[in-house]
């Protein structure tokens, strides 16, 4: 019977090769470079670009705490807004674009046509416009169903800035995510499919548990840079009335008249939120397995 006594080697302390003849042990090297399989954490470097975002800021609000402080405050209910206006969209959005990538790829004519067309449509129509459509056309629609249903509900129907918005960064955003679902689910190949449904699985639960598992991990990567596009792209409800970070910055530059110290402030505060996003979406592609390029 072969030995599993291992010998230490001298290339550093707890590296361990197998005794001869025994290849059953390998060692810290060669675990290291099988992926998923690495022995220790490894510090993301790029968090240093987070720290030193987070530096800069700091240094400015003690320099001059005269405006920068004042500014920061001023505007700190404006970065609470963004933050909910950006997760409560990106979990609709996530629910929007599995239903529009399923309906992308579906048999079912009819359900192929209305997704196709919802997302031809969408994409096709700027993000601004369709954000000042829901917040000055839309109210006024459901008004006018409502008198001609007279029900009082709608024919008195005020809108809702905040969530008119999620519904436009929703609608729109859907739309993009559908299309990066389809296009994950149809790069898994479709022997998958076939030897789940020969195991006597029906089709929504090969898709549940066979195929969705391996597409969300090929997607993970484009749905995080939607996360990211979205995060920024709710300056744009600024817009429509939502008090956003970017709404509250122009309120605090159309009293004190100091655009530099404003948007320099402001540039950065949305620029440690994407790079900080960015690291956690890095991190979660670690977990998962997804191979960096």
């Amino acid at each position: 019977m072969p030995s599993l006594r291992s010998s230490r080697l001298s290339g550093g302390p707890g590296t361990t090769r197998s005794a001869p003849g025994d290849d059953s042990v390998p060692t810290r090297e060669e675990l290291s470079r099988v992926p998923g399989a690495a022995l220790g954490y490894k510090l993301d470097p790029w968090w240093w670009l987070v720290v030193a975002v987070a530096g800069i800021i700091v240094a400015l609000i003690l320099w001059r705490a005269d405006p920068f402080e004042d500014i920061l405050v001023f505007v700190f209910d404006g970065v609470i807004i963004t933050i909910i206006l950006t997760l409560c969209s990106f979990v609709f959005i996530m629910f929007v674009g599995l239903l529009g990538g399923l309906g992308r790829i579906s048999s079912n004519r009819f359900v192929h046509f209305i997704s196709s067309l919802y997302v031809e449509i969408v994409r096709g129509i700027p993000l601004l416009v369709q954000l000042i459509w829901w917040y000055f056309a839309a109210p006024v629609v459901i008004q006018y169903i409502g008198v001609l249903l007279r029900i009082n509900a709608l024919a008195e129907y005020r809108a809702n800035a905040l969530l008119l918005a999620i519904v436009g960064l929703v609608v729109c955003y859907g739309a993009y995510m559908s299309e990066i679902f389809r296009a994950g689910i149809q790069s898994i190949q479709r022997g998958q499919m076939e030897a789940a449904r020969s195991l006597g699985m029906n089709y929504f639960q090969a898709m549940r548990y066979v195929v969705l598992p391996q597409a969300l991990r090929v997607v993970l990567p484009p749905v995080g840079n939607e996360f990211i596009m979205l995060l920024k792209d709710t300056s744009l409800v600024s817009v429509v009335a939502v008090a956003d970070l970017t709404r509250r910055g122009r309120e605090f530059m159309a009293v004190h008249f100091n655009p530099i110290e404003v948007w320099t402030l402001i540039a950065l505060v949305y620029l440690l939120m994407t790079l900080f996003s960015a690291r956690l979406i890095a991190w979660l592609e670690k977990k998962r397995g997804v191979e960096s390029s």
